[in-house]
């Protein structure tokens, strides 16, 4: 096999570092044509600064061997080592390093310093440069681009006519450690920041990613009791703030909001994240939005996982339950959106509940509570009932993936009766899991729901 060859099996590493938050370095130990150890950056995730991507991989070849000598052994990795694994190399023994793309700042083979070419060393590993350097380099190049673009995301200024909740508001939320990611530029938003979180367990490859969708008056802590559960089990968990909630910006006029600008929004996030194997959670709003995707992009999706939600098709009358709501919020356009959590789940501690309220610190803040309920399409020419019924159209003939539903049976807006019309139209849905005790927001009471989806969309 030729180097070409081993260099892209150390790309497949390096690409489970990038999916791990790590530099995309990626490096294979090879004797006689045989892998003897891989490895992937991953200083960050193990706090160790030798977890470069040559180190593991000299580690893992050194235990296969059962000596730390590696003198008949090439190592592929694909940016050129740093002192510290070139040094390592030599006391190896290598026979030979290759690899892909040269590093100007500290690379030790040729660009800053050529260790490999001591004439005081009692031993000479020869080095092959460039190999794949351009797929190497560009790897590389897009993982710190994306970088670029959050870091610029998070200093973005804010819009003149919209609001930021101040971060403060957000700090040491119960259940909610993970770290806040951004995007600016994507067209639809124009400019307004868009908070998501980005979770993976670890540099392994993840087989399912989770995007999960809250819904009004809810933002992504909604689903710090699932998303612990996805990551133990190996997966991604994409969960976004749309525009008006949680940690996103916050346009200052309810006019601003429609189905057609928030549906493109959540499109451009799909497409900018490159999500893929994804199972789409979707609840409330989450779904009316939701599940108006996967038909724009079928190769990306491959369940459902859908909890008190509908479809917005403007052909039936919404329920009495849906118009109550609406009312309510027409007459106290200011409710207590901690309090509304409390009322329905009785568990909860004074300080989640508190957490609902973190992103609305004032009138200003809450145009979208104000504007979404007026936004469920009620008559056939409402914005979004068309592709809504297009979207029910695809679940119900061309939906090819898996789709389990979790209702809890407390809701009086979105509770059975709708969930079990929602299963008419989508094609091979079994019966739902009915969480008897759980209200409106079933996430609540998310760790068995998520344990259960786990299991059913095994890989």
């Amino acid at each position: 096999m030729t180097d070409g060859h081993f260099i892209g099996l150390a790309l497949e590493q390096a690409r489970l570092a990038a999916a791990a938050g790590e530099v995309p370095v990626g490096a294979v130990v090879v004797r006689d044509g045989q892998v003897l150890g891989v490895g992937c950056n991953a200083p960050v995730g193990s706090r160790d600064p030798t977890a470069h991507a040559e180190i593991i991989a000299l580690r893992a070849a050194a235990q296969a061997l059962g000596n730390y000598r590696l003198d008949d052994c090439d190592l592929y990795v694909t940016l050129e080592p740093c002192a510290m694994c070139s040094g390592a190399m030599l006391h190896a023994r290598l026979r030979r390093m290759v690899f892909g793309a040269a590093d100007p700042k500290t690379g030790a083979a040729g660009s800053v310093v050529d260790l490999f070419a001591q004439p005081g060393l009692n031993h000479r590993t020869q080095v092959v440069a460039g190999v794949r350097a351009d797929e190497c380099a560009g790897l590389l190049m897009d993982f710190f681009q994306s970088r670029r673009q959050e870091a610029r995301a998070m200093t973005q200024p804010v819009r003149e006519d919209a609001l930021r909740t101040p971060d403060d508001r957000f700090a040491d939320l119960p259940g909610y450690p993970w770290e806040s990611r951004y995007l600016s530029d994507l067209p639809s938003v124009a400019g307004l920041r868009m908070h998501y979180l980005d979770e993976r367990a670890g540099a392994e490859a993840a087989t399912i990613t989770w995007l999960c969708l809250h819904g009004n008056p809810a933002w992504s802590y909604l689903y710090r009791k699932m998303i612990p559960v996805f990551l133990a089990a190996g997966h991604r968990v994409v969960a976004p703030d749309l525009i008006g909630f949680g940690r996103s910006d916050k346009p200052k006029k309810a006019s601003a909001h429609s189905f057609g600008w928030h549906r493109q929004a959540l499109l451009e996030l799909v497409e900018r994240l490159d999500l893929r194997q994804v199972v789409l959670v979707v609840q409330d709003w989450g779904g009316l939005l939701g599940l108006t995707l996967p038909m724009a992009a079928e190769h990306r999706y491959r369940g459902l996982l859908a909890m008190n939600t509908t479809l917005g098709t403007g052909d039936a009358p919404l329920s009495p339950g849906f118009i109550a709501w609406r009312d309510m919020c027409e007459k106290n356009p200011e409710f207590d959106v901690g309090r509304l959590f409390a009322r329905g789940n009785p568990q909860m501690s004074a300080a989640e509940c508190a957490a609902y309220n973190a992103p609305f610190p004032d009138r200003g803040h809450r145009a979208a509570l104000r504007a979404f309920p007026r936004m469920v399409p009620d008559h056939p020419d409402a914005d979004g009932a068309a592709v809504s019924r297009q979207a029910r159209d695809f679940w119900s003939r061309r939906w090819t993936g898996q789709s389990l539903m979790a209702v809890g049976a407390q809701d009086p807006v979105l509770g059975l009766p709708v969930m079990r019309a929602l299963r008419e139209s989508i094609r091979g849905c079994p019966e739902p899991m009915v969480i008897e005790h759980a209200g409106h927001f079933v996430q609540e009471h998310g760790e068995p729901v998520a344990q259960a989806a786990v299991g059913y969309f095994r890989p």
